[in-house]
């Protein structure tokens, strides 16, 4: 999905792809929970899990706190996907904690210092922070695969 949407913006305006970053992130959720469905993997925390409402607090804080975007736009588009970069940073942190895996700290590190060195030093473009956001959340995306299905195959201590 964050490539599709990445790669989008070479051909249409930036007003379309900001589209599609939007509208495309409120799939992203169901379509991860569809995905690990097929193969009969579970697509939810255990009940047991004392983080488990937490989960849902954590959906809702990206969509609330987007609309930070809006000004940050309309002042400077060019800051919109470094903006972005940020919010989905600090949106990641807490997944460390939800999920049991350190790997969302180093995906939130990145988000978040590379957002602000492309707002600061790299915002005569639109496009890098989409482009740099995406191929980091592609590769963290297949690290944190790795991880997870090795710790499934993984022989049980308890």
């Amino acid at each position: 999905m964050a490539g599709v949407r990445d790669a989008r913006h070479l051909w249409v305006t930036p007003k379309a792809s900001i589209l599609t970053v939007v509208i495309g992130g409120f799939f992203i959720f169901p379509l991860t929970q569809m995905l690990l469905r097929l193969p009969g993997r579970r697509a939810s925390l255990s009940r047991e899990n004392p983080f488990n409402s937490l989960g849902m607090q954590i959906a809702f804080v990206l969509p609330f706190s987007m609309l930070l975007l809006v000004p940050v736009g309309l002042y400077n588009l060019n800051w919109f996907f470094p903006a972005l970069m940020v919010l989905l940073g600090a949106h990641y942190l807490p997944f460390a904690t939800l999920y049991g895996m350190p790997l969302f700290l180093y995906l939130a590190g990145i988000l978040i210092a590379m957002g602000v060195v492309i707002a600061h030093y790299f915002s005569r473009t639109f496009s890098l922070g989409a482009w740099i956001a995406g191929l980091a959340l592609f590769a963290f995306a297949w690290i944190g695969r790795s991880i997870a299905t090795g710790e499934a195959s993984a022989p049980s201590t308890h």
